[in-house]
């Protein structure tokens, strides 16, 4: 099982984007500061509020609220709500990981099952096909869809579930010591912490600098 974002997702800064979509759709010039301010005000509102997006109604009413707390930081009076929407969605993009397509197709090659655990709305299969993922797993298991966010061990049973595979036979890859490690550990997963920047304190679960690194790590150790 894999985490998405930070793992086999990255974001693209989505602040200078919205900025040129801003003034692309509707005639507005914002500061860098001003755009960096309203997306960390959405992203924590859309942290807080994931789950609410468990189908496409619900997601569709959630990114209406994401743009709200868009607009509301920027404060322009008179400002379009649905400019503001269409710009917040242009601007954001997430990329796969330079080094998860190696990664996923050497462990597919050797049989082990895949499947992408991780605290996310319910568009989390067609972010994986826009980064071309997709294809490389086997199952797709999101919090909103589930109804619980990592730690809760009730999405990584629902992964379990997905891949047919018992606990004591998966093994969990993120990297967030208290989102993935924590919450493999309670569902009785093993985990591995991915550290890409290498800031990770001492910790008694295999770390990882780079996704390459999984295949000789777990086929090694099977």
């Amino acid at each position: 099982m894999l985490d998405a974002f930070g793992t086999l997702l990255a974001m693209e800064p989505p602040a200078p984007r919205l900025r040129a979509e801003l003034a692309r759709r509707a005639g507005l010039e914002i500061s860098a500061e001003a755009a960096e301010a309203a997306f960390r005000a959405e992203i924590a509102f859309y942290l807080e509020h994931h789950l609410e997006g468990r189908d496409a109604g619900s997601l569709e009413r959630l990114r209406d609220r994401c743009a709200a707390v868009v607009a509301e930081s920027l404060d322009f009076p008179g400002l379009e709500p649905g400019a503001v929407r269409e710009a917040m969605l242009a601007a954001i993009r997430f990329g796969a990981q330079p080094d998860a397509f190696g990664a996923l197709r050497a462990l597919r090659s050797r049989g082990v099952r895949l499947v992408v655990a991780s605290n996310w709305d319910c568009s989390l299969g067609e972010v994986l096909a826009a980064a071309g993922l997709l294809p490389l797993v086997d199952g797709v298991v999101s919090s909103a869809v589930v109804g619980a966010a990592k730690p809760d061990p009730a999405l990584f049973e629902a992964a379990l579930a997905v891949a047919g595979t018992p606990a004591e036979e998966a093994v969990h890859v993120g990297d967030s010591p208290d989102h993935d490690v924590a919450g493999a550990r309670a569902a009785g997963v093993r985990a591995i912490l991915l550290d890409r920047r290498g800031v990770a304190a001492t910790t008694d679960v295999p770390v990882v600098r780079r996704l390459d690194e999984l295949p000789s790590l777990l086929l090694g150790a099977a």
